[in-house]
């Protein structure tokens, strides 16, 4: 019997973006990349820098009440203190997520060969992801605001979603994950309103979170072809559940609580907030647009997706 190689196990085979890629090559090419541009965030960022006084932690136009009339109650001072808890909520949210997405990683790899590239860049990716939560964790404890976990419930849901997550459903979650902040901190890192280190910590994030994009993207796609239609299906629902809780624990309402805001009216007042349903949506539309053309926005998913507010 004759030994297929992967590239020719898959020759022909495409989706609506193309023909799928050899799983091999963007591994290497990946790996590649990690060699030249990965970054040490205790050597890089200078942790021993004061915040500048009248800095934001977090552009204003991206600060969940942002343009309400609550905002506009609020003096400068407050705001600034705002987009300070937010930021510090938002790194929080980013460790309970990677950590979820280290677990998924190892599990996709575990009956892998380990001398294929594909396996030695996921370990790259989770060795990054290490470095991610630290640099979270330590620019939290910097700023002196609480660690915003997750709800219980969240936490929960989590762990439920860790054990019977499909492989197309854990690639699909790591891309909600990933894209919505990365388009956020897209327009954090070069704004000079913002705190030289939450700059700083935003453009380390994301050059090395474009690689885990391509990862995820293209083991996607592949897993959309290759999946068996049952599991096609089951992550077309679990993505839509999960992107619900995604946008629900975007932002954790304690914030609004250690700032001196009425908690109630906040929530009530982001959630008819024209301006913050448009900044999630843009944020996530690159992502959908994608999960769109290769089949993941389908029936009771797609109604999902737009229940939790990310898709139009």
């Amino acid at each position: 019997m004759t030994t297929l190689t992967e590239a020719e196990a898959l020759d022909g085979l495409r989706d609506a973006l193309g023909l799928l890629k050899d799983r091999e090559q963007v591994a290497e090419r990946l790996l590649a990349s990690s060699a030249k541009h990965s970054f040490d965030p205790d050597e890089e960022l200078d942790w021993d820098a004061p915040f500048e006084e009248g800095k934001w932690f977090w552009p204003p136009e991206l600060v969940s009440l942002y343009d309400t009339p609550l905002w506009k109650r609020m003096s400068e001072e407050q705001r600034i203190l705002l987009s300070q808890h937010e930021a510090a909520a938002l790194a929080s949210l980013g460790i309970w997520f990677e950590i979820i997405l280290m677990q998924l990683l190892v599990r996709h790899i575990y009956d892998k060969a380990a001398t294929s590239a594909h396996v030695r860049y996921a370990l790259t990716e989770i060795e990054d992801e290490c470095r991610h939560s630290k640099m979270f964790a330590r620019l939290i404890a910097q700023g002196g605001t609480p660690w915003y976990p997750v709800s219980r419930v969240h936490q929960n849901l989590g762990r439920l979603f860790k054990t019977i997550s499909t492989t197309p459903g854990s690639f699909t979650a790591t891309l909600l994950g990933e894209e919505v902040l990365d388009w956020m901190q897209r327009l954090t890192f070069p704004d000079e309103r913002v705190q030289p280190l939450i700059r700083g910590v935003t453009r380390i994030h994301v050059v090395e979170e474009a690689r885990h994009v391509r990862y995820a993207r293209e083991e996607l796609r592949r897993q959309m072809v290759t999946a068996p239609r049952w599991s096609q299906e089951f992550t077309r629902v679990t993505s839509g559940e999960f992107a619900r809780v995604f946008s629900v624990a975007f932002v954790n309402p304690e914030v609004y609580t250690n700032v001196g805001l009425d908690r109630r009216e906040a929530v009530a007042q982001v959630k008819a907030s024209g301006h913050r349903r448009e900044v999630m949506q843009t944020g996530a539309k690159r992502l959908t647009d994608f999960l769109d053309d290769i089949g993941v926005l389908r029936g009771v998913g797609r109604r999902l997706w737009r229940s939790s507010g990310l898709l139009a």
